[in-house]
């Protein structure tokens, strides 16, 4: 049933001010109890989500670099002994830039890790300072080299539309991250998220982010530059070379099944959407209490999985099979799309249709989310 796995590891060194992930710190961190804890849910998931090969496992954090790859090594031994590996398995961790976490790269590769996602965010001091990141540019570069030396597949993340942050600014940054060559880059426009150190700053008003104006203006360079160097946009942060995208987030855009274990690791399985407790130490009380991490398990009703499906399938550049849609879920295509709504943004030039397929244009993509509340037929359930 699952054609990918998600394995959450929460521990970061320190929580970033922009980061509304399930991320924390503490002082210790019992490896041992936490690879036996994690292995005990992977197999509890694969039990009930067994039965197809998996195609990806992600590592995702928190920062799973600072996992011991013997763990690592230890549950990428138990995925293929649970699930069976798909030819040509996609094996990702997200690492941190920093020059204690690179000397575990070769560790990691040999575990079975085939892929790294390197969170640099930024290619000079003072944006990484502002970021509150713990490592400086020259290291995260000689982590991004050892990272290739390492794995066949590298990407790394930066964030952009930083306060005062100019077009020439990020337009050279930009540039010099594509002259690294990577196959992959995840490039995110900064956004104040709920609960964190930059929304109280930005309360308080000494945070104020560009423009909306400004924020489309980079948006577009961003579109342009990486498609001009091979790597356009799949997604709409995601950009890479042909063939080259991340089949693990894929997975999740194209609404496939995949499993979710550790510290409030979402999955959806035959219908069924899990959650798994968030705190570290609600997630360890209930694995020792029922045997797995399980918070939440419900059916959802096909209108809710239609809906779900069309969020995040919009997202990307191949946009949606409305027709494949239609059949999945028993709908009528009018049932999921308002064609009115459709027919108008397409006219402005916000929407595109293909045949049975349905997408944002490069001018629509930027308004994303008022577009899919416009576009998401009246009496379809968001989940």
């Amino acid at each position: 049933m699952a054609r990918a796995l998600y394995i959450h590891w929460p521990f970061c060194a320190r929580k970033c001010p922009y980061c509304d992930f399930n991320s924390h710190v503490r002082a210790e961190v019992d490896q041992a109890a936490w690879r036996k804890a994690l292995l005990a849910d992977l197999a509890h998931e694969a039990d009930l989500a067994g039965g197809e090969p998996l195609s990806s496992i992600f590592f995702g954090g928190g920062t799973p670099s600072l996992m011991a790859p013997a763990t690592v090594a230890r549950l990428i031994e138990e995925a293929e002994a649970r699930w069976g590996f798909a030819e040509g398995i996609e094996i990702t961790l997200e690492a941190n830039p920093s020059s204690v976490e690179a000397e575990a790269f070769a560790a990691l590769a040999v575990a079975g890790v085939n892929r790294v996602s390197l969170g640099v965010q930024a290619l000079n001091d003072g944006a990484l300072r502002f970021l509150g990141r713990l490592h400086g540019a020259d290291e995260a570069l000689a982590a991004l080299a050892t990272a290739r030396r390492h794995f066949p597949r590298v990407s790394f993340d930066l964030i952009y539309a930083r306060p005062g942050q100019s077009l020439a600014q990020w337009q050279a940054e930009l540039e010099r991250a594509l002259d690294f060559g990577t196959e992959h880059l995840s490039l995110y426009q900064l956004t104040i998220e709920p609960g964190t150190r930059f929304a109280t700053l930005a309360r308080e008003g000494q945070l104020t982010l560009p423009d909306e104006d400004m924020a489309a203006d980079l948006f577009a360079l961003t579109r342009a530059a990486t498609a001009a160097a091979g790597l356009p946009a799949y997604e709409i942060s995601n950009h890479a070379r042909p063939g080259a995208e991340s089949r693990h987030n894929l997975t999740y855009w194209r609404y496939q099944d995949y499993a979710g274990i550790g510290p409030g690791a979402h999955g959806r399985r035959g219908g069924m959407a899990t959650v798994r407790h968030r705190k570290p130490e609600n997630w360890l009380e209930a694995m020792a209490r029922q045997g797995n991490g399980i918070a939440e398990a419900r059916a959802l009703e096909p209108r809710e999985q239609a809906a779900e499906a069309l969020l995040m399938g919009l997202r990307l550049a191949e946009g949606v099979d409305m027709a494949a849609l239609s059949a999945r879920f028993g709908l009528d295509q009018a049932e999921l799309i308002d064609p009115a709504r459709a027919e108008f943004h397409a006219a402005n030039g916000l929407v595109w249709r293909q045949g049975a397929r349905l997408g944002l244009t490069d001018a629509g993509m930027p308004l994303l989310d008022a577009l899919l509340a416009e576009l998401v037929a009246p009496g379809l359930v968001a989940g």
